[in-house]
């Protein structure tokens, strides 16, 4: 009969083997809870990869999707970057290929292409720069206004970067992370008349980014209180935050990481169905069998690395580092 440890004991066991391997752990904040409870580290991509480039210890691992793994990997090549779940995909990074950049890029010969950090290293690699969703319009600022961009891969951020640059000439990919597409306008205006007095906390690739920022220029809410956020700006901002209640939509795993920043505000899910269920693959058995066995390990081909870790550190070189990632 197999024995089934107990969370306190699997979690006792994961220290103990990542202080054995010289491992970081590093969890996203969509991770489950106690995965997130667990982390030396909790943060978006983009912080997480730089706390990867500066850790001391010899192997990462990231509690995540794959592309982030990835992105670690391109800026911590001498590391072993582990991913305790090699199916852990992204819908978003999945909506395209590195055959369909190259035939857009064939159509608009001049044009410079941003790539949303949400993609493949393959996809990175053939992009001029990268952007987070925090960055993404100061990385397009910094593009001359006579160039073409191709901004890629979701159609959400692109039509709001497009919105607060005003570039007529920045087209954009009608690509799309499943979980913030089915956070919609109809639910957020629902949710609103339901708690007129709360904040809204959106991230720019939901559905409903574009009917936050009507329902402010409405009256419906006052502009204030609408904050269009990546999910580090999230936690600074409920860190500062006086309201009693904050919407938030985006994955319903970052409730966790704002609870605890402002354990006096109540924060609610704009919808509650809104998991996705790549990054709630990862569970603390899967975490202490890849710190046991060592998987899964991730690799990037040197070719690829060498484009894409180009087009990342472009984009780190773009804004304020601190302000976060996706």
């Amino acid at each position: 009969m197999s024995i089934t440890l107990t969370d306190s004991a699997l979690a006792e066991e994961i220290r103990r083997l990542a202080r054995e391997r010289d491992a970081v752990i590093l969890a996203h904040n969509y991770q489950r809870p106690e995965v997130q409870d667990i982390a030396d580290h909790v943060g978006d991509s983009l912080a997480l990869s730089r706390v990867a480039a500066k850790a001391t210890a010899s192997t990462i691992v990231f509690c995540g999707v794959h592309f982030m793994a990835e992105t670690a990997k391109l800026l911590s090549p001498d590391k072993t970057v582990l991913l305790p779940d090699p199916d852990a995909g992204c819908s978003l990074a999945d909506s395209i290929t590195v055959e369909e950049v190259r035939a857009w890029k064939a159509q608009h010969p001049d044009a410079v292409v941003v790539a949303y950090v949400n993609t493949t290293a393959a996809v990175k690699a053939e992009a001029d720069i990268c952007c987070t969703s925090s960055n993404a319009a100061d990385v397009v600022r910094s593009i001359p206004e006579d160039r073409e961009i191709l901004f890629l891969p979701d159609q959400f951020l692109g039509a709001h970067v497009k919105r607060v640059t005003g570039r007529s000439n920045l087209h954009v990919w009608s690509g799309e992370c499943h979980v913030h597409a089915g956070i919609d306008g109809a639910t957020l205006r629902e949710r609103v008349e339901e708690d007129p007095e709360a904040e809204l906390f959106i991230h720019p690739e939901c559905g409903c980014a574009t009917s936050a920022l009507y329902l402010a220029g409405e009256g419906v809410v006052p502009a204030e209180r609408v904050k269009v956020l990546s999910t580090g700006g999230m936690v600074e901002a409920a860190r500062r935050s006086q309201a009693r209640k904050v919407l938030v939509a985006t994955e319903i795993g970052m409730l966790h990481q704002l609870r605890a920043a402002r354990p006096g505000t109540v924060f609610e899910p704009v919808n509650d169905r809104a998991s996705c269920r790549y990054m709630k693959m990862i569970t603390l058995e899967k975490l202490l069998r890849s710190l046991r066995d060592g998987v899964t390990e991730i690799t990037v081909p040197d070719d690829v690395a060498a484009k894409a870790r180009t087009s990342v550190e472009r984009m780190i070189a773009i804004g304020s580092p601190q302000r976060g990632g996706e």
